[in-house]
């Protein structure tokens, strides 16, 4: 029996820490490597959204039985045109392959940094097959190469750039503002999404009355709501909330971070590849970025399986993965970008458009369909053989 295949994980946030347990769950022998300690790796204070392609992926890795119970479901999405005042509500039964029990399944997910943090870090602490170098411990100089180095060191990416792998991209003329606030009325499982003249705003319920706002606007509307006191915040954000929600208390500081698209010119090189933010970033709007992020690692899962198995040579899974990975970061990228140009402006010929757009989505449920699949899912993929009529997600 041969030993098993090597690999190098840099970076333990989400996604190279998910990416660590895909490669050792895929039977290979794996070294995770972060400058941060397992403290502050844990203590971003933010919020993700989780579609149905990450609860797969959590379920071929037998983690989501765990993850589930650090997660609040959301049954419905309200999706608001605010200078129209027109919207339309997205609900489990517009999923691409709705469950029989609809009525009660859930669009998706929204869970907490750092409980996730906490529950992979306990994961990989205690997997056999994986070593961890956190806090700056320096990794073993003696062991076997790697068949596999597996980039997930961010959007900044030191590893990314001493490849000499360079990026196209741009940054918004606009921040995103985090605060987790309380929030009444309204229904308790609903997530929003309002497309706003400054920019997209998404509530995110977190149970019990809480909530993750996600509030993108001009730099320096941003600025000047990170300085407000927590009264003139919440006055604030009185003023560009839909009807019928209010807000109770601020339960943190808000913050300000700048958004930008960014997508590396190649995702694999050598026996390297990109995932998650190292290789890509897309605008927050829909909820996309750890998403997209974790079909990345889902794709490495199968690809790895394969070399485990022989199915495929391992010198050539980098380039097998970059291949497979480009139409998906490509769609979600350009779908985001397209939202945050059509939306983010208050240019009056726009306006029929975006009216008759969403009348459509309103009117056609194959449509709904169509756009909450490749918002849960990606874009769709053909296996060899197959015809169009047998598109399957990533």
């Amino acid at each position: 029996m041969r030993p098993p295949l090597q690999a190098r994980v840099i970076g333990a946030g989400p996604t190279g820490s998910l990416a660590a347990l895909a490669l050792a769950e895929a039977g290979w022998t794996v070294s995770l490597e972060d400058a941060f300690r397992p403290d502050q790796l844990t203590a971003r204070q933010r919020a993700y959204a989780f579609t149905h392609s990450s609860r797969r992926l959590l379920e071929n890795l037998g983690l989501w039985e765990g993850v589930e119970r650090l997660l609040v479901p959301f049954h419905s999405l309200r999706l608001l045109d605010a200078a129209l005042q027109q919207g339309l509500t997205f609900l489990a039964d517009d999923l691409p392959h709705p469950s029989k029990s609809a009525s009660v399944a859930p669009i998706g997910w929204i869970g907490r940094h750092a409980p996730l943090m906490e529950h992979l870090l306990e994961k990989l602490l205690h997997h056999p097959a994986i070593t961890l170098h956190l806090g700056g411990s320096p990794p073993d100089t003696a062991i076997t190469p790697p068949q596999l180095v597996v980039a997930a060191d961010g959007p900044a990416s030191a590893t990314r750039t001493a490849l000499g792998i360079g990026s196209w991209g741009w940054d918004y003329r606009q921040q995103c503002l985090t605060a987790e606030v309380e929030l009444r009325g309204g229904e308790p499982n609903q997530a929003w999404e309002l497309l706003r003249p400054e920019g997209p705003f998404a509530v995110l319920p977190l149970g019990n009355g809480r909530t993750q706002l996600v509030w993108s606007a001009p730099t320096s509307r941003c600025r000047q709501l990170e300085s407000l006191s927590p009264s003139a915040f919440l006055d604030s954000l009185m003023a560009v909330l839909p009807d019928p929600l209010e807000p109770d208390a601020l339960r943190d500081q808000p913050r300000a971070f700048p958004v930008g698209l960014r997508l590396a010119r190649r995702l694999s090189i050598g026996n390297t590849v990109l995932v998650g933010e190292s290789g890509h970033r897309c605008h927050p709007v829909g909820g996309q970025g750890l998403n997209l992020c974790w079909r990345d690692v889902a794709v490495l899962h199968r690809l790895a399986s394969r070399a485990a198995t022989g199915s495929i040579p391992p010198h050539r899974l980098a380039a097998a993965y970059g291949r497979r990975r480009w139409p998906d970061v490509v769609l979600v990228l350009m779908a985001t970008d397209l939202l945050v140009r059509l939306y983010s402006n208050r240019h009056p010929l726009l306006l029929p458009l975006r009216s008759c757009a969403l009348a459509l989505l309103t009117a056609a449920r194959p449509l709904r369909r169509q756009v909450l699949g490749v918002m849960t899912d990606g874009l769709p993929r053909l296996r060899p053989g197959r015809s169009l009529a047998s598109l399957t997600p990533w």
